[in-house]
């Protein structure tokens, strides 16, 4: 791969993992190098820049993104959106994921989620959950790399804990009930927590799982992380409701998916879990572990086509 290649397409990362992998999982599926920009946030960055601009960057980071220019940025999240739409000005196109806050008619392309209630817009592609990094490629190496996953006793359930945006982690007994309830209909479970569950939850969690074939990944481990392994291995997925990267990922698979209500979620979430319901593809809690069929739901691919489609075809 040439330096001049990669060039062509940047991705404009996010510091938080899952807001930056909506934009990685997009480059990786249009099949062309790409470079990571790394964006690195000053203190301007927490104010709300509603205009095209590098002020919220670190000094470092704005050295980064500088000529030659890219012919497509592809971008996530709030605190994106200004950098991106100033890379715009240099003549660049950009493919932003989620609502900007602003200036939505100057990006080229939005990929919104139905559940953000995105405006009919010709540059607006309205998706079900959120793109992400779980290909079909990376689902089929993980099965291979996580063969231990295949001895655990069926049926193997995955359960994929979020917690609350902005609380101090999953409430240790509603995580208790979840595992408990998983924990009724599995023969194993293959479990994780993420940077919101906490430790409290996490531990809940274990002692629900104590008497059941499991395996618990706490946030943080050392290690490899086991997480796609666990969906490619997974003959059923419990994930809850709180975390829209987690529940995307989760219908990459092909296994039946199930959503956890911890509580407390607002009309958002709500609305993503009606409209996934609505698709047939995933199922509250309360139904399992009645299986269901289902295809595995390829978002990030039709972004993908839709960018070549539009932007790369010369």
């Amino acid at each position: 791969m040439t330096e001049a290649a990669a060039n062509r397409i940047w991705v404009l990362a996010d510091p938080r993992a899952g807001t930056a992998a909506q934009a990685i999982g997009i480059a990786e599926r249009l099949g062309r190098p790409f470079r990571t920009v790394p964006l690195d946030w000053g203190p301007m960055a927490r104010l709300p820049l509603l205009w095209a601009t590098r002020t919220g960057l670190t000094p470092e980071s704005r050295r980064q993104i500088a000529d030659p220019w890219p012919d497509i940025a592809i971008s996530a999240g709030r605190r994106s959106a200004p950098v991106a739409l100033w890379l715009a000005g240099q003549g660049v196109r950009t493919v932003h994921c989620m609502r900007p806050g602003f200036g939505e008619h100057r990006f080229d392309l939005l990929v919104v989620g139905r559940h953000d209630s995105p405006p009919a817009a010709p540059n607006i592609l309205p998706i079900l959950g959120a793109t992400h990094r779980m290909s079909p490629a990376r689902l089929a190496a993980a099965r291979r790399e996580w063969g231990m996953f295949g001895e655990l006793p069926g049926p193997r359930i995955a359960l994929l804990l979020g917690g609350p945006p902005r609380g101090e982690g999953m409430a240790p007994g509603t995580a208790a009930t979840i595992a408990r309830q998983v924990a009724g209909f599995a023969g194993s479970v293959v479990a994780t927590g993420s940077r919101r569950t906490g430790r409290a939850a996490e531990s809940a969690v274990a002692e629900e799982l104590s008497g059941l074939p499991h395996h618990l990944h706490r946030w943080g481990d050392g290690g490899r992380n086991p997480y796609a392994g666990m969906l490619a291995w997974a003959d059923a997925v419990v994930v809850t409701g709180d975390s829209v990267s987690m529940l995307s990922e989760a219908l990459a698979t092909t296994a039946p998916v199930f959503i956890a209500d911890p509580g407390g979620l607002g009309a958002r979430h709500h609305r993503l879990h009606d409209s996934v319901y609505a698709a047939g593809q995933a199922r509250p809690l309360a139904e399992a572990p009645t299986p269901f069929a289902r295809d595995p739901f390829d978002e990030t691919g039709r972004v993908a086509f839709e960018i070549a489609e539009r932007f790369l075809r010369l």
